[in-house]
């Protein structure tokens, strides 16, 4: 599943690419993709212009001039291609711009959506949902991470860290990779962490996410950019998909189990 770093590389490079395009048409070949009938769809969105494009947590908002948004969450497969390569099977929506260019929104597992919503109801399903902070935000200080923990001690950090109620963005590549930054075991109670494990998770989850969006992401499954071009951080993960593999601080083997229903690979020696 797209993560904060993939999702916020797919927002601003669209931004650079359609922001105030005027959508000339818009095909939807898919009725469950979508919140309202097809045809209220697609006579909403053509003839708006591409306002602004936003993301919370994992969502992406468009922002379109006509006072309402598309509400886009890519869940387990979704990709959006613009102009450029194909994406995996077929596109479900099809948005053309008065350049000609396409955006292809693609799912072939079916699990995401783009919902139609009032923009200025948009911050309702944020509220609904009760996401938590976006942990790249430079207003998300240590001192609000340990509010946070302080109220989860019987909490298992590694599932928590992947709690869209706690903290916004992070899915279970990403939580792993932070738990061997900071040679924390994932299956640690909260209640365990001592303030310097505390602060260790913190940074290394803010360092963690900054770089991997530096290099456009992690492909590790279905993920590409909206050039249709690959992320460049899965060479640089540690112990997610590593099962089996030697421990590159020791020369321990990356171990895998089942935590919360999840597959969670960590360093049994390096990791406490």
């Amino acid at each position: 599943m797209p993560e904060l770093p993939e999702v916020e590389t797919i927002r601003r490079q669209l931004a650079a690419e359609i922001k105030n395009k005027r959508i000339k048409s818009a095909e939807v070949k898919l009725a469950r993709m979508i919140n309202v009938p097809i045809a209220q769809f697609e006579k909403t969105v053509i003839g708006a212009s591409v306002k602004d494009i936003r993301r919370r947590a994992k969502i992406l908002i468009f922002d379109l001039t006509n006072g309402w948004s598309i509400v886009v969450h890519l869940k387990m497969s979704g990709q959006l291609i613009y102009n450029g390569k194909e994406g995996i099977g077929k596109p479900h929506i099809i948005y053309t711009f008065s350049d000609g260019h396409q955006l292809k929104h693609y799912d072939f597992r079916l699990f995401g959506y783009a919902k139609l919503v009032k923009t200025d109801e948009v911050e309702k399903i944020f509220i609904k949902e009760k996401l938590g902070p976006e942990v790249l935000d430079a207003k998300f200080a240590l001192a609000d991470f340990e509010r946070l923990l302080a109220a989860k001690q019987n909490s298992k950090i590694k599932p928590l860290l992947m709690d869209q109620t706690f903290i916004a963005g992070v899915g279970n590549i990403y939580a792993q990779e932070a738990c061997f930054c900071a040679r924390v075991l994932p299956t640690r109670k909260v209640s365990t962490l001592t303030k310097d494990e505390a602060g260790r998770i913190h940074d290394c989850l803010k360092k963690i996410l900054a770089l991997a969006l530096e290099k456009k992401g992690s492909s590790i499954d279905s993920y590409v950019d909206v050039g249709g071009e690959k992320g460049g951080y899965a060479p640089l993960l540690k112990v997610y998909g590593r099962e089996g593999e030697q421990c590159f601080s020791c020369e321990g083997k990356i171990k895998t189990i089942k935590l919360a229903g999840r597959g969670t690979s960590f360093c049994p020696t390096c990791q406490k």
